[in-house]
């Protein structure tokens, strides 16, 4: 392994993997409405009861009411299949779905009914429900290859993302499609992160000095990955390649990140390693920035010590609210439109910095080769990958 300004020569490199197809579905929209709504700064946070048995909170909602993560799940495929220029049935595709809440809010609505009406309220429907969004992904296009659901907290989208990158690049599948989903507004969500005191009370404001907590927000991001054989093959279009990963855990604490930060450094050396990158190479980070005192302090921490003064930041959960395990799928998906369409989203929200780092406080046109999306979750997981032009 040799060392240059921009490259960090590895021995056998990795075979490429494209995106050639995104399915997002935010607050603020599906794919091109979210981008859109995004570059103009909006947000679609907004303050509503969404849960009559809890007070009102600003929440990220899709709709009018909490939405379910089946039919999340199937908008989200259905979105990365029709831009990808995809039909079902894809029987030979890998299927790699996470998310951290799964149906969760459809078995507790199921658990206040029998709490109020006796077990013959139980809904007969909900047996048959997908034990996760990954199997429900896999009939939906009658995938019979290899379908995995990782969870590993606010990093489960990066982390599902990575695992799909390895189905191809072992030579398993030429396809795959990858993300994650979540439906977070449930009671047992809300009044949970209310009892921690991590909840906003008026907004979502990252790495601002009167940034107040998260807000949970909804929503889903799928990505066909491909080889580029493939793609060309097809005549696709192609948003972008996967470079690499990084993947670590800290073992420090339940929900608290390791303060040090040890161990997140180290998912992003591994990242800029497996992807044969310096860190003056990448010309935009999109951070986790979730608009906690101790998330954004130990995350600009980290990209000061690792990165030259200069390098472009922003974080969208201003904008989308914080997704949970579907937030690093997300900013995938916004750091693969910054590439495409050479333009750095704002973080919208943020007022006062209180970090010395080159925010992006409006949409910048610029030019962008290589970006990175950093995804870190409760119980010290930590995520990074690398994303760059094909």
């Amino acid at each position: 392994m040799s060392l240059s300004r921009n490259k960090i020569e590895v021995d056998k490199p990795l075979g490429e993997v494209v995106v050639t197809g995104i399915g997002l579905v935010s607050s603020l929209g599906t794919l091109k409405e979210s981008w859109q709504r995004l570059l103009a700064g909006e947000s679609g946070i907004r303050r509503d009861r969404a849960l009559l048995e809890l007070p009102s909170h600003p929440l990220g909602l899709i709709g009018q009411t909490p939405i379910s993560f089946l039919p999340l799940t199937e908008w989200a495929v259905e979105e990365a299949l029709q831009d990808a220029g995809l039909t079902p049935p894809l029987q030979d595709c890998g299927v790699v779905i996470g998310s951290s809440r799964g149906a969760q809010g459809t078995w507790e609505a199921a658990r206040l009914q029998v709490r109020q009406h006796g077990m013959g309220a139980f809904p007969q429907g909900i047996v048959g429900l997908p034990p996760s969004s990954a199997i429900a992904a896999a009939r939906k296009i009658g995938a019979t290859g290899a379908v995995l659901a990782p969870m590993a907290a606010c990093a489960t989208g990066i982390w599902s993302i990575a695992r799909a990158v390895e189905l191809l690049q072992t030579g398993q599948y030429q396809r795959a499609i990858a993300g994650a989903i979540e439906a977070p507004i449930t009671p047992l969500t809300l009044a949970g992160f209310a009892k921690m005191g991590a909840l906003a009370k008026t907004g979502c404001y990252p790495f601002d000095r009167q940034r107040e907590g998260l807000v949970l927000g909804e929503g889903a991001a799928i990505f066909v990955l491909e080889t580029p054989e493939l793609a060309r093959q097809r005549g696709a279009k192609a948003y972008g390649k996967i470079l690499g990963f990084g993947l670590t855990a800290d073992g420090h604490h339940v929900s608290a990140p390791d303060p040090n930060g040890k161990s997140a450094i180290a998912a992003v050396r591994q990242c800029l390693e497996r992807s044969n990158l310096n860190p003056s190479a990448i010309d935009y980070i999109h951070a986790h920035g979730t608009s906690t005192i101790l998330n954004d302090r130990n995350e600009a921490q980290l990209i000061q010590s690792l990165f030259p003064h200069g390098v472009a930041v922003s974080s969208t959960k201003g904008a989308t609210g914080h997704t949970l395990g579907a937030s690093g799928a997300i900013g995938a998906a916004f750091c693969l439109m910054a590439l495409h369409q050479q333009v750095l989203p704002p973080c919208v929200g943020l007022q006062n910095p209180e970090f010395d780092l080159d925010f992006v406080r409006k949409a910048r046109l610029t030019r962008v080769q290589h970006a990175l999306c950093l995804s870190f979750g409760f119980g010290g997981q930590n995520t990074a990958i690398a994303i760059a032009l094909f």
